[in-house]
């Protein structure tokens, strides 16, 4: 029988854990601060962006909306994020992506200082999770969460074939350092990766995040596989949909996460969760 991972209710049992460490740093005075950076228009990323501001206020986090024009310059944009690094009343930056092509992404990423990076995109991050050494460093929320789905469903991951679909920053390769540190065996798939199917058929753990919908069907898994859908696509019918067909793979997963309810909730709980750990451990730094 396959178990669908409920994001959903995952998500709202992490908030409440967070909302306790909220009520603890209160306590003391120390109010959490996000702020998210919006450049430009896109429809998605200010969905994404309203969903977030709304859950961090709800929660008690101090949230702060940048929105920037399309136009903005990439050095205002930097000099924007250095006034942030030196706030104290932030203790969390994050720019949403995609940026307008005339800003360069890696530029902005390294803009924002790495004990506020709220995404765990900063090189210096990224190289601590590499080498496993985490302690007080931010890590990819959507991968983060699903490290949480596979604790919270006690989804063992040690020497399990682990492949995963796309190889971007924000989850393909934080996502496969976390699997190769938690001890499985990580094949990362890609647009140039030849006989695909085969790959992903031989996977224990297979994580799907192409950006097209239900790239993965039924005959690309293995019978009784963990599947976790990342993708956040639209069908014919601009219904919401993931890369993997559900309504296929579900019958030969032993796991699999839905969309939406699935990967999406507790991505934003992620985010929630590590502006409290960021403000945490900048408030031992400073004593």
């Amino acid at each position: 029988m396959t178990t669908i991972l409920d994001g959903k209710a995952l998500a709202a049992k992490t908030d409440e854990n967070t909302k306790i460490e909220i009520q603890d740093l209160a306590d003391r005075g120390i109010i959490p601060g996000l702020v998210v950076i919006l450049v430009g228009h896109d429809e998605a990323s200010q969905l994404y962006v309203r969903n977030k501001d709304k859950r961090a206020r709800k929660m008690g986090i101090h949230s702060v909306v940048r929105n920037l024009p399309e136009t903005i310059t990439e050095e205002e944009l930097i000099q924007i994020i250095h006034s942030y690094n030196a706030d104290p009343t932030i203790n969390a930056i994050l720019v949403q992506l995609p940026l307008p092509a005339h800003i360069n992404e890696f530029h902005v990423t390294t803009a924002i200082a790495p004990q506020k990076d709220a995404d765990g995109f900063h090189p210096v991050n990224l190289g601590k999770l590499i080498v496993n050494r985490t302690e007080q460093t931010p890590i990819a929320c959507t991968p983060a969460g699903i490290m949480k789905f596979f604790k919270a469903y006690h989804i063992s991951l040690d020497g399990k074939k682990a492949v995963v679909v796309g190889r971007s920053t924000i989850v393909g390769k934080p996502m496969a350092a976390l699997l190769v540190n938690a001890n499985a065996t990580v094949t990362i798939a890609h647009s140039h990766t030849k006989k695909l199917s085969e790959l992903t058929q031989e996977a224990d753990i297979l994580v799907v995040a192409v950006g097209v919908a239900h790239f993965i069907k039924a005959v690309d898994v293995k019978n009784g596989a963990v599947v976790i859908d990342v993708g956040m696509d639209r069908d014919a019918q601009h219904k919401l949909v993931g890369d993997v067909d559900f309504d296929e793979v579900k019958n030969k997963a032993a796991y699999i996460t839905p969309v939406p309810r699935g990967v999406g909730p507790m991505t934003i709980s992620m985010l929630m969760a590590q502006t409290v750990s960021l403000t945490k451990w900048s408030s031992e730094q400073n004593g």
